[in-house]
């Protein structure tokens, strides 16, 4: 796996090194060891997978307050997205700064969240399924959300939305939300 910084402290795009022949390829998308050395979880608690029919459909932003806070490791199985990372750690010198980045089924990349920070997509094609490997379990008393539409966050989407639930519609903006203390 190759790891490329990203301009959030921690986070990561992780790309993967395939070996192939005729037959097709073998990768890995998770090597303790290698995530270890740059400081990043290597415990995996659980796994989710995601997908949304129409193209354009938003999804976020969603993160979890301490204790419950996560590192996420995405990969798009099908399809492809616009992938956006927003730094909500207390101290940060990014906070409220966003990284965004196109994942795909044809790159085959992967992007690295890390505690703190919130995770959001919106689709680029029809028929995208994610797959969202957690370093911490789902806990609803912990969760968090962050408007997609925050004048304040500059997020420039890529297509006109067509999906967003309720719930995302309602997030408070970056204004209203106590920063993350991890």
């Amino acid at each position: 796996m190759k790891f490329q910084p990203l301009s959030l402290d921690g986070a990561y795009r992780v790309t993967l090194e395939e070996r192939g022949d005729a037959r097709g390829f073998f990768a890995r998308m998770f090597c303790e060891e290698e995530f270890a050395a740059l400081g990043l979880a290597t415990r995996w608690v659980q796994v989710n997978t995601s997908y949304s029919a129409d193209k354009g459909t938003l999804r976020g932003f969603h993160f979890q307050r301490p204790p419950q806070a996560e590192a996420k490791l995405i990969r798009c199985l099908k399809g492809a997205i616009h992938d956006v990372i927003v730094d909500l750690r207390s101290g940060s010198p990014s906070f409220g700064q966003h990284v965004a980045l196109q994942l795909d089924d044809r790159t085959r990349a992967m992007i690295y969240v890390p505690p703190g920070c919130a995770h959001g997509f919106q689709t680029l094609t029809k028929d995208c399924e994610l797959l969202y490997f957690h370093s911490a379990t789902y806990d609803p008393t912990h969760e968090g959300g962050l408007h997609h539409a925050d004048p304040a966050l500059d997020i420039q989407w890529p297509l006109p939305i067509t999906q967003v639930s309720d719930r995302d519609q309602r997030f408070p903006y970056l204004q209203d939300l106590q920063p993350i203390e991890l």
